[in-house]
């Protein structure tokens, strides 16, 4: 969810967020308002012709914590990158020891 409402900055429509996440209403209505308890999105809703719409859009607050949060899965993805480089090669000699 975050990550559509951070690539669309001006807000998503509940349906299209539905659908981006492949979420049904009742899921994606629970997930959001623990979000808005947390000031992390914040939701409006727009009347006008017809129902009423709501538009979901992620804080500023919500938006740093966000990217905070890739910012500490990118530094797992490289340390587990750079811990597999040394055991693949012990893994691999091991195999190749253990073949002779």
């Amino acid at each position: 969810m975050c990550t559509c409402l951070v690539a669309h900055a001006e807000g998503m429509t509940f349906t299209a967020l539905a659908e981006a996440c492949g979420l049904t209403d009742g899921n994606l209505n629970r997930h959001l308002h623990a979000l808005a308890e947390m000031k992390i999105v914040r939701l409006s809703r727009l009347r006008g012709f017809g129902r009423p719409t709501t538009v979901v859009r992620i804080t500023k607050p919500g938006r740093a914590r966000f990217l905070e949060y890739i910012d500490e899965l990118e530094a797992v993805i490289r340390a587990v990158h750079a811990s597999e480089e040394g055991p693949k090669t012990a893994q691999h000699l091991s195999r190749l020891a253990a073949q002779a």
